[in-house]
């Protein structure tokens, strides 16, 4: 029997015009073959499917309905599909291709058992696609094990080339142009920059950031892609590593970049601290110091601070938010976790073979001549990659010396990165528990990400008293 209401699946991974054009193209040749097949398509609004711009590769971590984390392709049009068909409000399902429909070897496995247990058919407009028989099926397999191998492939090669940019402090490419640099990212667009060093001159000088959006827009002064400045576009302008002309990947500073800096990098980090000081702009000072430092281990949300309830007989907490996102099984006593934080922070501090190691890390001498120090070497190591495409050096020469280069390198490198929090310095100028003590909750959090990324907090032992846990606490490493 025919279908009658088949679901059309049309799915592109990057849509960079973003004018769905090629979900539309895909459109127009299903249903061109759904009249060759005789298959009617349901109606528009729930039978056509489409996911533009959606990765059928791309694997997150999500919370499992038993609690449990693991990677998997979010795909919620495809779910849905895989849901009409299980249910019998589809009766068939049209793609265009089979590596449109699915590139995880799993996601084929699920669609598999729905047609199996529905008998409901599945093709693409060639033809080629048929699950109904076990030569079709195994065929499916082995083609989405080669697309899902390509994937990877490219995948590893676009991080590789990425970190290679990374490690050479040149721009990664694609994306909107950032505020203040051109569309090539290197270079300063000095009307946008000057208005950059004035963001920063009025946060130094105590103003809110609405004051400051206000000032832009009353000059009539944009954004690279709205009308209007606000609070949260001001602050990550202001926060970018970029304006301070530091090199950034995957959410860490690499070293300094190959364009110039807009702000000095003592301007961008005492900016910074400015920032972190307030709550969006306001004067509210933050007291739960551990936002943004814990992280749930079951759906790796940030666990937000909360004041407890008397009535309640709950006292103040770090939870993992459900109107935050959270899973809400996550939560930990605060007065208690900042308590042992501290202990744990000071203790590390107060070390001798780390205080030593850290303070000469964060001297200001050390740093410049670790930065000279890495331009250098990093200079010298392009020279010899040159003279190695030159067949000036054999390949064992080049890789013997290029082995010293890379070790230099890392090492200048992990001198400048941990010279970077100013805080730092203060806190270890002196007594390191009573500098502790008079700073801020603002400024024991900078001091607390300045050494490592934060903490994962685990669920209660139940085979344990009801009380506070500090094993709970596990520090994440650095990478």
């Amino acid at each position: 029997m025919l279908p009658t209401r088949a679901a059309l699946l049309l799915r592109i991974s990057d849509d960079k015009a973003g004018d769905a054009a090629g979900v539309g193209r895909q459109e127009k040749d299903g249903r061109k073959r759904a009249v060759v097949l005789s298959w009617q398509v349901g109606p528009d609004d729930t039978h056509v499917i489409v996911e533009n711009s959606i990765s059928a590769f791309k694997r997150r971590k999500i919370t499992l309905p038993d609690g449990t984390t693991a990677l998997r392709t979010v795909r919620p049009g495809f779910r849905r599909a895989l849901d009409m068909l299980a249910s019998g409000e589809a009766d068939g399902l049209l793609v265009y291709d089979l590596d449109r429909l699915a590139r995880d070897p799993r996601d084929l496995e699920d669609l598999i058992d729905v047609v199996e247990a529905k008998r409901v058919p599945v093709t693409d407009i060639s033809g080629g696609l048929d699950l109904s028989t076990d030569a079709g099926i195994t065929q499916a397999r082995v083609l989405v094990a080669f697309a899902n191998k390509s994937s990877r492939d490219t995948a590893r090669r676009v991080t590789r080339k990425h970190e290679e940019l990374a490690e050479q402090g040149k721009p990664g490419g694609g994306g909107i142009r950032p505020f203040g640099y051109g569309k090539k990212r290197t270079e300063v667009v000095e009307d946008e920059a000057a208005e950059i060093r004035w963001m920063a001159a009025r946060v130094l000088e105590g103003w809110s950031l609405y004051a400051v959006a206000d000032g832009l827009n009353a000059r009539g002064i944009k954004p690279v892609r709205s009308e209007k400045w606000n609070t949260a576009s001001i602050k990550s302008v202001l926060k970018s590593p970029r304006v301070a002309g530091l090199r950034v990947h995957r959410g860490k500073v690499t070293g300094t970049a190959t364009w110039p800096a807009i702000i000095d990098r003592d301007t961008w980090e005492a900016v910074c601290a400015k920032l972190a000081e307030r709550a969006t702009g306001s004067r509210n000072e933050l007291t739960r110091w551990l936002n943004g430092v814990l992280r749930c281990s079951l759906c790796g949300h940030e666990l937000q601070g909360t004041s407890g309830s008397p009535k309640l007989k709950v006292g103040p907490r770090y939870w993992c938010s459900t109107p935050n996102g959270g899973c809400g099984k996550i939560a930990i006593n605060a007065l208690q976790s900042e308590a042992e934080i501290e202990r744990q922070i000071i203790e590390y501090l107060t070390s001798p073979d780390v205080i030593t190691r850290l303070r000469a890390s964060t001297a200001s001498d050390n740093v410049e001549q670790a930065r000279k120090q890495l331009a250098d070497d990093e200079a010298e190591l392009k020279q010899l990659a040159r003279m190695w495409a030159q067949k000036e050096l054999t390949l064992g020469e080049y890789s013997e010396a290029r082995k010293i280069f890379v070790a230099r390198i890392e090492e200048a490198r992990l001198f400048v990165t941990a010279s970077a929090p100013k805080i730092l310095r203060a806190i270890l100028a002196g007594d390191v528990a009573e500098n502790w003590a008079d700073l801020s909750p603002a400024q024991k959090r900078e001091v607390v990400l300045s050494i490592l990324p934060g903490y994962t907090v685990l669920p209660h032992d139940k085979t344990k008293p009801r009380r506070f846990d500090p094993t709970r606490l596990q520090p994440i490493n650095q990478e």
